[in-house]
C-alpha cells in the first residue's frame, strides 16, 4: 500500500494511491483506514513531506564503500564500524518531492547528495530482538541527506552541515509493501546516473539498527530512521536536478537553487 500526504483546501491530508488516483482518508497515518469519499488525481496533487517525524534518527556510516571514500577524501584511514551508530536530524530541514534544495550562498563547492532508504516506525517498540524488529515498521520512503562537507569537517556538530533548511528532501510517499533484499538505489543528477547500489548492502541492516536502538530508546509511531548511503557523492550546483530512485518505492526529485 502506498500512502501519500497531500495539500488540500482543508489542510494536509493523507491518502492512499491506487494507480493515478489518491483516495483521501479521514484519520492519521497509523489509525484504521476510513475514507472521506474524496478522490484526487495524483498528477495534480500537491505532495507534502509524507511524514513529519516524532524523532528523526539517522544511521551513521552504514555502507562500507562510503566509509572508505569519506576516509580517503579526508586523508585518513577508514574505520569500519563494529556496531551501529545513530545520530539525529532536524525536522526544519525536511522538504517534499519537487521542492527546491537551497544551496546557501556561503556554502562551499562540496555540496553533496546522499541517497538513503527511510524507515518509518508504525508501532511502539522497546528491547526488540532482530527477529522482532520489522514488526514495528510501517513502511519505507526515500531521503536525500544533503550535506555540506566543509561545514561537516569544521563544525563540532552537524547542526548546519546536515540540518540547514531544505537539506532533507523526503518522499514522494511511503510504501508499506517492500522486500528489503530486492531494492536498488540509483542517484541521477541532470538525468545522468552517478551511483547505483544494492540498498540492503548495509554494514548493519534495518533489523540490526532497530534492535540495537530499542535497547536504549523507545521507538514510537511516527519516528523515522534514515539508513545511510553508499560511495562518494559528487557535488551539486544550482541548476542541477537530483533524482533518487529506490526500486519498488519510487523516485524523489528535487532541483537545486542558489540561496540569496
Amino acid at each position: 500500500m502506498r500512502w501519500v500526504r497531500v495539500e488540500t483546501e482543508n489542510g494536509p491530508s493523507y491518502g492512499i494511491i491506487d494507480g493515478d488516483i489518491v483516495s483521501l482518508v479521514k484519520n492519521c497515518l497509523f489509525d484504521d483506514i476510513e475514507f472521506t469519499g474524496e478522490n484526487i488525481n495524483l498528477d495534480s496533487a500537491k505532495l507534502m513531506v509524507p511524514l513529519v517525524p516524532k524523532t528523526f534518527y539517522a544511521a551513521g556510516l552504514n555502507y562500507a564503500q562510503h566509509v572508505i571514500e569519506q576516509a580517503k577524501a579526508n586523508n585518513r584511514e577508514p574505520n569500519i564500524p563494529n556496531e551501529p551508530h545513530i545520530g539525529y536530524r532536524a525536522t526544519n530541514a525536511l522538504i517534499a518531492h519537487g521542492e527546491p534544495i537551497i544551496k546557501p550562498k556561503d556554502a562551499s563547492d562540496e555540496f553533496q547528495y546522499e541517497g538513503e532508504l527511510v524507515v518509518v516506525i508504525g508501532k511502539r517498540g522497546k528491547n526488540l530482538s532482530e527477529d522482532e524488529a520489522l514488526d514495528i515498521v510501517f513502511g519505507y520512503s526515500i531521503g536525500n541527506d544533503v550535506s555540506e562537507r566543509k561545514w561537516q569537517r569544521e563544525d563540532r556538530t552537524m547542526w548546519r552541515a546536515k540540518n540547514t533548511d531544505t537539506f532533507k528532501p523526503m518522499g514522494p510517499w511511503i510504501e508499506t509493501e517492500v522486500e528489503l533484499n530486492n531494492l536498488l538505489t540509483t542517484v541521477r543528477v541532470n538525468d545522468r546516473e552517478v551511483i547505483s547500489f544494492q540498498t540492503n548492502n548495509m554494514i548493519f541492516g534495518v533489523q540490526k539498527f532497530i534492535s540495537a536502538m530499542s535497547k536504549y530508546l523507545t521507538l514510537i509511531p511516527g519516528d523515522m530512521i534514515w539508513m545511510g548511503t553508499e560511495g562518494h557523492s559528487k557535488n551539486l550546483s544550482p541548476g542541477d536536478v537530483c533524482d533518487i530512485s529506490i526500486s519498488g518505492i519510487g523516485t524523489l526529485s528535487n532541483p537545486v537553487v542558489a540561496g540569496v
